[in-house]
């Protein structure tokens, strides 16, 4: 199988399947001397883990971090940093039934038709537990970027129909939602859903945004290789996503020319200042210096408690309840993956930037 790694200087690749041994990654492009402990990596993987509360899946898992190798007394080495997670609950009698036909809104299909054959224990690669992998190398990249002053915080921005007001944004708060919503109004008219949701045996989807904050001006490469182009391919690459949205992302359509532009003023240090960031942060696939805001759309669970029709692997189509332990909504442990990948995408491109001029250059080797 190609294409399990993501990434060109800073690359991460993942590996292992729901129902294997376990999962994890392999971090190449890590500078070496970075101060770094497993426990940065395990608050990352706690924020996705399942069984917190009632809105994710009862599967119980600790969700470890082993950090096999490029560490040495509590410093990066330079070489690849191997990150296992190893399985615990896995229940894979729960899933014996689903080998005769194809989950509604899952990927049991396609990739019977690509390989002839499927892991049909949770999906194999195609479960969302393979974004184990994106969460440890996120936590990586994100102590890189830290120590350039750079920040990513994301967060859920809606569920079903309540979605947070920027009037009442509480960044705060987010950790503490059992949601990771910023807006308390919202999220308990998004409990108040959900609980409906589970109720009448369905899942909901939503939104999840994340802030980039402190990357300077000058960031992605033009043509092929944007910022926004390189931000698109990292979150469209998570099963869940069925869309991404820089800035104003889809109202910019609806939008006059002189409302959708950014105007800017001179500073008192005569620094350029943006009146508005309509662009979300970005022009010509290039950074601008200010706050990127970038938007994944999260589809609802296809796995649902209520009876479905289902295509069979002999050709009939029949009545089916899927068994098993799903989440009702997978929007909260989306949140951590996106902000993830948007930090390995980051961080990738700084590195690739650090080449880009002479000047760069000279500051490295002169």
């Amino acid at each position: 199988m190609a294409g399990s790694t993501f990434g060109t200087m800073f690359r991460i690749t993942t590996w292992g399947e729901s129902h294997g041994e376990g999962v994890g990654v392999v971090i190449d492009g890590v500078p070496a001397g970075l101060p770094l402990s497993g426990q940065q990596i395990q608050d990352y993987l706690d924020r996705r883990r399942p069984g917190r509360n009632k809105y994710a899946t009862a599967r119980s898992e600790a969700d470890e971090a082993h950090i096999l190798s490029g560490l040495f007394e509590g410093r990066t080495t330079g070489t690849p940093i191997s990150i296992a997670v190893y399985n615990k609950d896995q229940r894979s009698r729960d899933y014996s039934e689903i080998a005769s036909y194809y989950r509604p809104g899952h990927a049991d299909y396609t990739f019977d038709q690509k390989y002839g054959f499927r892991d049909y224990r949770g999906g194999g690669r195609s479960s969302g537990r393979e974004t184990i992998g994106r969460v440890a190398g996120g936590a990586v990249a994100a102590a890189v970027l830290a120590k350039l002053g750079i920040s990513l915080t994301a967060y859920t921005a809606s569920i079903g129909p309540a979605s947070c007001s920027p009037e009442r944004f509480d960044r705060a708060r987010i950790l503490e939602s059992p949601l990771y919503m910023p807006d308390e109004d919202a999220e308990k008219e998004a409990l108040a859903f959900l609980d409906e949701c589970i109720e009448n045996q369905t899942s909901a989807g939503g939104t999840v945004e994340c802030l980039i904050e402190g990357l300077p001006a000058g960031i992605g490469e033009p043509v092929f290789d944007k910022l926004d182009a390189e931000l698109g391919k990292a979150l469209l690459s998570v099963g869940a996503v069925k869309s991404v949205e820089i800035g104003d992302g889809i109202a910019a359509s609806l939008a006059l020319g002189h409302e959708n532009n950014d105007a800017y003023k001179a500073a008192p240090d005569g620094s350029p200042v943006k009146l508005s960031n309509h662009a979300g942060g970005i022009y010509g696939g290039i950074s601008d210096g200010s706050t990127i805001l970038v938007r994944a759309g999260i589809k609802p669970t296809p796995s649902v408690s209520r009876e479905q029709e289902a295509l069979f692997a002999d050709g009939h189509v029949d009545t089916i309840r899927i068994k098993g332990r799903h989440d009702p909504v997978i929007v909260p442990r989306a949140v951590v993956v996106a902000e993830s990948m948007c930090a390995v995408t980051v961080l990738d491109l700084l590195l690739r930037n650090a080449a880009a001029t002479m000047d760069h250059l000279r500051k490295i080797y002169e």
